[in-house]
This record gives C-alpha cells, structure tokens and sequence, in this order.
C-alpha cells in the first residue's frame, strides 16, 4: 500500500468547503494532482509483480567439504541420500573450483564476485589482530543489494565469516536478515564461544541458542523459508553451514550409528562421516520444507564448499592431490550442484571449469539483476540451462596467512587452459603441472617447459600488481 503524502486539496480549501462557503476550486490542478498521484503507484504494482515471477534463490555452502566425502562423488563409507538427491535432480558439476583453499576468500568471492584479494580478503579474517588477513571492502557491491534492487527479501543463515565489526557485518552489508554467528569458526558445537565469545546474532542482536550448530542452521533455514511462504517478494537465502568444519563432533548417536554400519572404519574417520551425514540430514530437511511449501519447483538451488577437505581429520578429496589449504587440486575442487526444475534438467553433468565468483552472475542472471562492472566472475546459467559455453580466461587462487608455515605471506596457484602453476607455500618453488595429461600433479613440469612457465608467472605477477592497490586492513580511525 502506498500512502500519498499530502491530498491534492490544500487545507485551507478543504476547511471553507466543510464550512459550507463556496470554494473556487482550480479543476485542473486538482486532476493533474491526481494523475501525478496515480501514476506513482504504477511502478509499485508493476515491480510487484515482476518480483513475484522471479524465482527464488537458495546458495548452500558447506565448510571444508572434500570432493570425494559424498557417496555420489565416490564416498564408499558414508551416505548423503539427501545430497544425492540433488545432485540427482539437476546438474552436477564436476570441475568446479573454490576461488581460495580456505574459508573467508572464498566466501568474499562469492559475494562480491570477483577475486578475493581484490575484494580486501587474501586470508582469513579472525578475531586477534594480529592473526587477521583481510578486510572486506567498501567498494565491492555485495549480492544481497544487487538482489534486493530486483526486488528479493535477503537472509544468510549460519556462517558469515567476513567481518567481527560494523560496516563489516551481514546487515551492514546488505542483507535484511541474518541468523548465524559472525566468526570464522565455533570452538565448540554446543557451546558456540570463539575465543571464549559470543558471536552468534539474529541480526544486530546477541543470542545464546542451545543446541548443536548444525541443528540449529538447519532449524533457522527452515524458519526463514516458511516465514516467506506466500509473500509476493521471492527470497534469496544464503544458507550458510559451519560443518563438517572443525572441530570434528557430531551428535554421539551419529556417530555411533556411523561405528556400527562401517567395519573396520577408525575413530577419526567416522566421527568426520557421521558430521558430514548429519549435515546432509540438515540439508535434506530444509529441501523438504521448499518441497512441502511449493516452494523448490520455483527456486534456484545451488550447492557447493567452500575449500577442500582437511586431510588430517579424515577428509577425503577424490582423486586429486592435497586438501584444505593446499593450492593442488585436492584443496580447491568442490562438489557443486544447480538445481531449477522445469529449467536445469535433471541428471545432467558439466565439465565446464567454473569458480565460486561466477555464482554472483549468474544469479544475477536469474533474477534480473544488474551486475556491476568490476564483477570478474562469469554467467553459467547457460550451462545451467544446457546450452554449450566455452571461457577464454585465467583463473588466480591466493592466499595470505601466518604462522612459520606462511610467515605472513601469500601462496599461488595460476590456472590457463590445461596448465596450472602452483606455489604451495611462500618458501617453496613453483611447479608447473598440464592437468590435462597429469590430473594427479605428480610430474613437476618446471623445469622441462621454461616457456610455460615463464608465461604463466608473468600473468600471475601481473595479478599481484592489481591485487596489491586493494587493502586488506581495516583502515585507521
């Protein structure tokens, strides 16, 4: 409803006409008031209306979820029936990149859509300054504002991981709502404290919920698709889970329903497979929930991890070399789905090489919205959608971290064609590898093929010089 801030007759002339004097009322202003007045709320109804057919937008990224830790990408000792499903249910892509080995680069790129370290964040953002490696910055549009200009209702549910402080917080950024917690991880499942504090907020407000996190995420995503059931404005939901992250705990029963099924499988193992399994279950609800609203037919459903998984918990990366943190592939292929039914067809694959970046785009592409200029990131819903696309483009991993390992540096790997360039850590050597021929980064190509490898460090250097005019701290007062 729309409430006109003043009639079209002044009020002293409304006061002499109640009084009954004859009142020269000038007619033609009094229409071209009236027009004026009818025609401001045309827009209103036709954005309505635009926004009601518009589908609505569901991004579920996980923490630190391995390539080969679900049974439809290869898993032999675990189950994710609920994952499946909907990998099943549209296509599944089978190189996709995280944009960054580890948490808070990736998430930036997938708000901002573009490179990480372009976006004020090469590291992980955290609490003690001096362990902190990023500051998202204020001249990157994030996704909920494009989506809110096309007309969404924005909410990111679980895991933000890009800013402890105001203007660095979900509503600072764009979004109408959040619940979840602010950190880069929980110290515990049940007691949800980092660094002995309290992160977790329903918008700007500190909660103390009891439960275990997952449990939790899964029950606010829930709450927040139901809440939008019925309402004209379509939704985009950013659900964001901190599993299977550790430290690794799933509910007992889990887990030892995981000890009784698998023979022989360690400790280790199974408490990561019995986290992972509970989470499917999580996700697996909140589908239902679309399902059961008659929501899912007209809503967007992407999935994927951020990062690879952590090898020294149990994880497991498939096929592929390194994990979490590492720049081989192991550290950032990622399982990843997009589901639209009646749009993307189900049980289809891709091989298309596609990044975390590109799903700024390309929801934009679905939902109307416009992209701003600096965005790198690419539009696959035509793959999506089951038209062929090809990209011509390099693709940069950074990373910046301490610690003696790092030393406060940053770490590379550089993707063209079928060559990659890996800098694992700032103090080893770069190697080169064709993944084309040599999937498993095990023939170090650097020294057997200077040309490509002065080609492609040149290119990366090239990026370190563009990177290098965004901040990654936090301004001073």
């Amino acid at each position: 409803m729309v409430t006109l801030a003043s009639s079209p007759f002044p009020q002293g002339l409304l006061a002499a006409k109640r009084s009954g004097y004859a009142v020269p009322v000038n007619l033609n202003s009094f229409f071209r008031s009236t027009l004026i007045a009818l025609a401001c709320l045309a827009p209103f109804k036709q954005t309505a209306t635009l926004a009601a057919d518009k589908p609505n937008i569901l991004i579920i990224l996980v923490d630190d979820l391995g390539y080969g830790d679900l049974s439809s990408y290869g898993a032999k000792d675990l189950k994710s029936p609920h994952l499946d499903a909907l990998m099943a249910d549209g296509m599944r892509f089978d190189s996709f990149y995280a944009n960054c080995p580890v948490c808070s680069p990736t998430r930036a790129a997938l708000l901002s859509g573009t490179y990480p370290d372009i976006a004020g964040v090469p590291g992980v953002i955290r609490t003690h300054p001096q362990n902190n490696w990023g500051w998202l910055s204020q001249d990157v549009t994030l996704l909920p504002n494009v989506l809110k200009d096309a007309g969404y209702h924005t909410s990111i549910i679980g895991k933000w991981h890009l800013g402890l402080e105001e203007p660095n917080t979900p509503n600072g950024r764009g979004f109408d709502y959040f619940k979840g917690f602010l950190c880069d991880m929980i110290d515990d499942y049940y007691k949800h404290r980092r660094h002995g504090i309290n992160y977790f907020r329903e918008n700007r407000r500190e909660i103390d919920p009891h439960g275990h996190a997952t449990d939790l995420i899964t029950e606010w995503g829930i709450d927040y698709v139901n809440n939008r059931k019925g309402k004209d404005e379509p939704f985009f939901m950013y659900l964001s889970y901190n599993a299977p992250h550790t430290p690794i705990q799933p509910p007992q029963d889990w887990f030892e329903k995981v000890k009784a099924r698998e023979a022989g499988i360690s400790d280790k193992r199974a408490k990561l497979v019995a986290l992972i399994e509970h989470m499917d279950d999580g996700i697996g609800q909140v589908i239902n929930a679309l399902k059961k609203n008659g929501q899912y037919e007209n809503t967007l459903t992407i999935f994927s991890s951020d990062n690879g998984g952590q090898v020294n918990v149990g994880g497991t990366n498939g096929n592929h070399r390194g994990g979490k943190q590492d720049m081989y592939e192991g550290g950032l292929k990622v399982p990843t789905c997009a589901v639209w039914p009646g749009k993307i067809k189900a049980g289809t694959r891709s091989n298309l090489v596609g990044i975390t970046m590109d799903l700024y785009p390309t929801t934009c592409a679905v939902a109307g919205a416009k992209v701003p200029g600096y965005v790198e990131g690419k539009n696959i819903l035509p793959t999506m959608l089951g038209q062929a696309q090809t990209f011509d483009r390099d693709l940069v991993f950074v990373r910046r971290e301490g610690g003696l390992r790092y030393n406060g540096q940053d770490y590379h790997a550089f993707r063209r064609g079928d060559w990659k360039l890996v800098h694992n850590t700032p103090f080893a050597p770069y190697e080169l590898y064709n993944l084309k021929d040599d999937p498993l980064e095990s023939k170090n190509l650097a020294n057997t093929n200077r040309k490509k490898f002065n080609e492609l460090a040149t290119a990366l250097r090239l990026h370190y010089q563009r990177a290098g005019k965004t901040p990654w701290q936090k301004p001073a007062k």
